[in-house]
């Protein structure tokens, strides 16, 4: 059952990627549903793409993908923090990985990952003082140019890590590296999502001891229990982002509007 999972990902992966460029008349999306909402009426032209997320962050203090009362029962939010300024890193550095690209913020103040060989990404020594359990992050990320993920968010899980994965494997997986070590081309959080280039995703993590979860837009494409499965980072130079970095493959990804807040009991 494990191999035909992995063989049904990769089965609907490539079906993804040749949607992409138009050979494929069929839609895949997880599980075969609504098929990323690639609707000709959501982005009428480019430069009207995802506006809403302008409207639903400004000045990055609001949540775009607030939780609903059923999700937060028994758990309270903080305030947002910010996590980066738009103009500098801060105490975040650029990660050494071999043959990585630029990293730089744009004019817009939105974090830019230059297409590399592999891997470019930035990542904050020690996590500073952020929660390593009971926590969300909330970000928007869009791929600008090539192929594989975009935006590779390695996050802390108690005294672990894990990376959530947007766009990897040819373009459309989205999954968490790893769980019993496992990535997410290999695990059940793996799944298809088809991205469109140049537009804005809306993307929230939650992550508590019981679960992880994870929302592309208003749509949850993770819901992952962890019990006394092992949490942990896929083996390779990612391990670099612990414990709380960003990075892309080979492709430009842009991020912006980055924060974090703790959730309480």
């Amino acid at each position: 059952m494990h191999h035909m999972k992995i063989t049904l990902i990769r089965y609907a992966i490539v079906s993804g990627f040749l949607f992409i460029f138009g050979l494929s008349s069929g839609c895949v999306n997880q599980s075969g549903d609504d098929v990323n909402q690639a609707n000709d009426n959501d982005y009428q032209s480019g430069d009207d793409v995802n506006q809403s997320g302008e409207d639903r962050y400004q000045s990055g203090e609001e949540d775009a993908n607030s939780t609903n009362s059923a999700e937060n029962k028994g758990m309270s939010e903080k305030e947002w923090k910010s996590v980066f300024d738009g103009k500098t890193l801060g105490d975040w550095k650029v990660t050494d990985y071999a043959g990585k690209g630029e990293v730089s913020f744009d004019e817009n103040g939105s974090l830019v990952l230059g297409m590399g060989i592999e891997l470019t990404g930035v990542h904050l020594p020690g996590g500073g003082d952020y929660p390593n359990i009971d926590y969300e992050i909330a970000l928007q990320a869009k791929r600008e140019q090539g192929g594989d993920f975009f935006c590779g968010l390695t996050f802390p899980y108690s005294d672990s890590n894990a990376t959530l994965i947007l766009g990897g494997w040819g373009g459309a997986l989205v999954g968490i590296s790893s769980i019993d070590d496992f990535d997410a081309s290999e695990n059940e959080t793996g799944d298809v999502y088809v991205f469109e280039e140049n537009r804005w995703y809306d993307v929230r993590l939650r992550v508590t001891e019981a679960k992880l979860e994870a929302w592309i837009d208003d749509k949850k494409i993770i819901d992952c229990e962890v019990g006394n499965r092992k949490i942990s980072m896929r083996s390779g130079e990612v391990e670099l982002a612990a414990p709380l970095g960003l990075c892309s493959y080979a492709t430009t990804g842009v991020i912006r509007k980055m924060r974090i807040r703790k959730l309480t009991h």
